[in-house]
């Protein structure tokens, strides 16, 4: 007894250490960009157009690029994602298919943001001639965040007990009555974290959307989904390596808002998911 007491305390100290050295970088990094980008914020910053070639001014314009990337490409990929987990859990059968369908959405989920910018700049861009725009931005990072939706909704789908498919089907409901009436909202708040998952990868991601929709500068808001547009990871980078003579808070008070802004989408999401799982 001593000796399973002895070992398990070792194993919540492991585990208590390998916690440290995830969480504590995390802090550290966040803490840094807390203190020296805190004291740029005001109004002015967060609701003004750039000035003097972006050294002074705000950042507005890529606040609301980011929302138009944000809100199109999950409006985008959830419904197509969620739609294609439900057919490849309760639809397909288990074949040679299918299981080659899932390991390529296993192996999607793992590619490079490079590597679909790419993608999105060849058929979006040049292929479909939508040019560099935000709809052209954001497929390509709807694109991007499908495998991510698809393989949450689908666990989502498996964890739900099969007894309730049985029961649902012996009352004389079809298929589709038992997957819409009973199966789906008992998933939604999986399906739902998948979606959070999304939001935060679309809201800091560089590659695809230097390629596809990012402006290095915009005198003026995008008015329709075929404008160009900025966006907050791309402004971020623009003003960090390319641009001399900016003041360090105001470098550090755009990734400030660029983590506060995917912390709010986060916590709305969550707080929905919340409610939703509490009130079934």
């Amino acid at each position: 007894m001593r000796n399973e007491g002895l070992k398990e305390k070792m194993g919540f100290g492991v585990l208590f250490l390998a916690t440290l050295v995830v969480v504590v970088p995390v802090l550290s990094i966040v803490v840094l960009i807390l203190v020296k980008g805190w004291g740029a914020l005001s109004w002015k910053f967060l609701f003004t157009m750039p000035l003097d070639g972006m050294r002074a001014g705000g950042i507005f314009p890529a606040i609301v690029g980011t929302f138009y990337l944000v809100l199109v490409s999950i409006a985008f990929s959830l419904p197509i994602g969620v739609m294609a987990a439900i057919y490849l859990s309760e639809y397909a059968r288990d074949n040679a298919l299918t299981r080659t369908i899932n390991l390529a959405i296993i192996n999607l989920a793992g590619v490079s943001s490079v590597v679909y910018g790419l993608f999105g700049l060849s058929l979006f861009v040049v292929f479909l001639k939508f040019g560099v725009s935000i709809v052209a931005g954001a497929l390509t990072l709807g694109i991007m965040t499908l495998p991510v939706i698809i393989t949450s909704t689908r666990e989502a789908l498996r964890a739900v007990p099969q007894s309730y498919r049985e029961v649902s089907r012996s009352l004389g409901a079809s298929r589709w009555q038992t997957v819409r009436h009973t199966v789906l909202p008992r998933a939604l708040p999986g399906i739902l974290t998948g979606a959070i998952l999304s939001v935060g990868r679309v809201a800091g991601e560089t590659a695809p959307i230097l390629f596809t929709v990012a402006a290095f500068y915009l005198p003026k808001l995008p008015t329709s989904l075929s404008d160009q547009a900025m966006a907050l990871p791309y402004h971020l980078y623009v003003i960090t390596t390319q641009i001399p003579g900016i003041p360090e808070g105001y470098r550090y008070g755009t990734a400030l808002v660029l983590i506060g802004l995917v912390l709010v989408m986060n916590i709305a999401a969550s707080v929905l998911r919340s409610k939703y799982r509490k009130k079934r």
